[in-house]
């Protein structure tokens, strides 16, 4: 590995941040998740420093604060109405660590930005979502899960620390393993997963995966019902890092394609690309249209689309080189795809349920299919074991991604029902991209609810961080 690379020294950068005289930047806007559903006004605030951040804390009144990233969050997670939503894309270094294969970033630090300076220099990121579009401060307090969930867990599994301005603006140094005190683990874990409830990030160090080349060898397989397919995931539990199966929602036998994936060696890529087996340079193919009356999803649009996608896929291929881009994060190349639900906008429903709930997977298909929905994009994933973070979604057992067109009718009233038969299997919905959920709901799902409560009442006493979802969840 050349010097040539960028390197620099892991330092603890925010500290190190001089103060600002300039103004804090702020104007308002009209926000909204990427689901487009529930759009309200809000005043966007852009702090340059750790100072300005910790000012803006000390004189902010109780809810009226909530950290912001690039806007993935599907629901009302990064919003508050009303009120001042705090972007960091101020805090955008980065600092990697060759010999210890960890870097050190700013929470407004982008996926996308982080990708292009660690791939050329032989690393990865040790977990990445379906998108590159979202910040390092988003992905710890979503505690982001991927297609590696079942092998390494979730984003805050590889966090070694993690800066933090508190509800009382005061910066604190947050690491898993408690330097400090017990009190200072609770809050490291209640932060992980605590969608910006307990403080605004400023930055984290975290560990990453060594690599040889950018490319992932794929193996894909495509199965006719979902007994066979969830059969086969299983059993590559032990056998791939990487494993995600696509499902037709609307074939009512639930026939899908399984794709599973590892780094590919160097010595694996063709001659030609072994030169500079670690490239790095993903580019978005097309855009979605800005005007879109109805939306372009309908039952027969998803229907042939689905059935293009599932023959497209081959009965079995084994070893295809993947770019990073089109195995982890291929919506990311259509910008602004969620235009294609139309004006009404989408939501995803995402729950999580023991293993010994499966056929909860096949329930919710037939249960959304009743009404007609047209989702093209279901995603189904194994996870392994739980981390210890309070409000973290993933544990052991099946999660199921479903897009819906908000419009459709009926569609409240299932996903409410859909919702009591996961509570009572012990189940739960992910934070980061609900956006309908109860409290009553919430508190039957989250068991250690009442453990991060009290970890945040010592991190923010006032209640100075809030947002739209944690109004409406009780949170």
């Amino acid at each position: 590995m050349g010097t040539d690379h960028v390197v620099h020294s892991l330092v603890a950068c925010a500290l190190c941040f001089k103060a600002v005289t300039l103004p804090l930047s702020s104007q308002t806007q009209i926000l909204s998740g990427w689901g487009r559903t529930m759009p309200v006004q809000a005043k966007v605030v852009q702090p340059a420093s750790v100072q300005q951040v910790q000012e803006l804390v000390r004189q902010a009144s109780p809810a009226s604060l909530i950290a912001r990233g690039l806007g993935r969050s599907y629901g009302d997670a990064a919003q508050l109405d009303g009120a001042s939503a705090v972007e960091m894309g101020a805090f955008d270094q980065i600092n990697l660590d060759l010999v210890k294969g960890s870097v050190t970033a700013g929470a407004g630090v982008s996926l996308n930005q982080l990708l292009r300076v660690i791939v050329p220099a032989g690393f990865f990121l040790p977990v990445t979502p379906g998108t590159r579009n979202v910040t390092i401060g988003g992905a710890i307090a979503a505690d982001v899960h991927g297609k590696n969930h079942h092998v390494d867990g979730s984003f805050g599994n590889h966090l070694q620390r993690l800066l933090l301005v508190d509800g009382k603006g005061e910066l604190r140094e947050l690491t898993p393993s408690g330097k400090s005190s017990v009190d200072e683990i609770e809050q490291f874990w209640a932060t992980v997963g605590g969608m910006g409830l307990t403080g605004i990030i400023v930055e984290a160090t975290f560990s990453l995966i060594p690599i040889s080349s950018s490319l992932i060898s794929v193996n894909t397989a495509r199965y006719h019902n979902l007994d066979e397919l969830m059969a086969a995931m299983v059993a590559s539990d032990s056998n791939y890092r990487y494993s995600v199966a696509w499902i037709d929602s609307l074939d009512a036998k639930g026939r899908g394609v399984l794709s599973c994936g590892d780094h590919a060696m160097a010595e694996q890529l063709p001659t030609s690309q072994q030169a500079d087996p670690l490239v790095y340079d993903p580019k978005p193919l097309a855009s979605a249209p800005t005007f879109l009356p109805g939306g372009l999803l309908n039952k027969l649009t998803v229907r042939a689309f689905n059935e293009a996608w599932f023959r497209k896929a081959p009965k079995q291929r084994l070893g295809e080189l993947q770019t990073i881009g089109a195995y982890f994060h291929p919506l990311d190349g259509v910008q602004d795809w969620n235009r294609i639900y139309g004006p009404a906008g989408f939501l995803q429903y995402q729950f999580v349920v023991p293993d010994n709930a499966s056929h909860l997977v096949l329930y919710t298909l037939e249960a959304l299919r009743k009404i007609g929905t047209s989702s093209f994009l279901t995603v189904l994933k194994r996870f392994g074991p739980s981390n210890p973070g309070h409000l973290s979604f993933p544990m052991q057992g099946w999660t199921l991604a479903v897009d819906l067109p908000a419009a459709v009718p009926g569609l409240f009233e299932v996903l409410d029902h859909l919702d009591e038969h996961i509570a009572a299997e012990n189940g739960r919905l992910y934070l980061a991209k609900d956006s309908r959920q109860s409290a009553t709901i919430l508190r039957r799902t989250y068991p250690r609810l009442e453990e991060w409560q009290q970890a945040r009442e010592k991190l923010d006493p006032s209640k100075v961080f809030s947002s739209d979802m944690a109004i409406r969840t009780g949170l």
